[in-house]
């Protein structure tokens, strides 16, 4: 009862609140201020669905660039939120890595709009970037898995959260030289082929760098049997 009272008078304009970004003080419901609305707008269009580089004019059809021709990357489709930088930026660290839990809906609700649920066909299974048992042990919880949970109920595709398992323990690739990257993520996956098999699946993660991490667990489910592998993130990197 009081969350509904407290919507109610959000609506009425009669309780303030704060931008979940910025944190300024606002009238009305917890939504991004305009300043950080606009800082925040999804990129739509204007970059390669196949590895996210950005062209010069953001109003351009998204089109596959001359290298994804050439040498297509081991997955079907990419979506991102918008390039690794400013306030996204920002954000994507202190949710990861200075436990501001609370960005959470946030983060989740930027993954909703990159991602744009209403597309036809809908994947049938969301599968998050799996942590090593020894890394989530660390950390207290995978930002992929919750990133994906939002979507799972928002989209009403189910998340198989062990459908990709990691099986070796590898330096964390933010500390590993870009060259090198592709060799230390190599055989770390398996997949599940009794839950993958068949299907079409959307591979969650939080930033897309070199992109090691996610082709390495496209390639392992599309060997367990997936029939196409999307993948989606927050970020890309410039």
């Amino acid at each position: 009862m009081f969350k509904r009272l407290r919507r109610s008078l959000s609506a009425l304009g009669l309780l303030e609140s704060r931008c979940p970004a910025c944190g300024a003080l606002q009238e009305g419901a917890a939504r991004l201020c305009p300043v950080c609305a606009e800082r925040l707008a999804p990129r739509l269009g204007g970059y390669c669905p196949g590895c996210g580089a950005l062209a010069q004019d953001p109003g351009l059809p998204p089109l596959l660039c001359l290298q994804c021709s050439a040498e297509p990357r081991p997955w079907d489709r990419l979506y991102f939120h918008g390039p690794y930088e400013g306030l996204l930026r920002d954000l994507i660290l202190r949710y990861k890595f200075a436990r501001s839990l609370g960005l959470g809906r946030l983060l989740q609700r930027l993954a909703l709009d990159a991602f744009r649920p209403g597309r036809e066909p809908l994947p049938e299974l969301l599968v998050p970037v799996p942590l090593h048992p020894w890394r989530l042990l660390w950390r207290g919880y995978n930002q992929s898995l919750e990133l994906a949970r939002l979507l799972s109920r928002r989209a009403g595709v189910p998340l198989a959260a062990r459908a990709l398992r990691r099986v070796r323990r590898t330096t964390p690739q933010t500390r590993v030289p870009g060259h090198r990257r592709r060799e230390n993520i190599r055989d770390a996956f398996v997949a599940d082929p009794a839950q993958v098999g068949g299907r079409r699946v959307l591979l969650v993660d939080d930033v897309l760098t070199t992109g090691a991490t996610l082709e390495e667990g496209a390639r392992t489910l599309k060997r367990a049997g997936a029939a196409r592998v999307e993948v989606l993130v927050l970020a890309k990197t410039p």
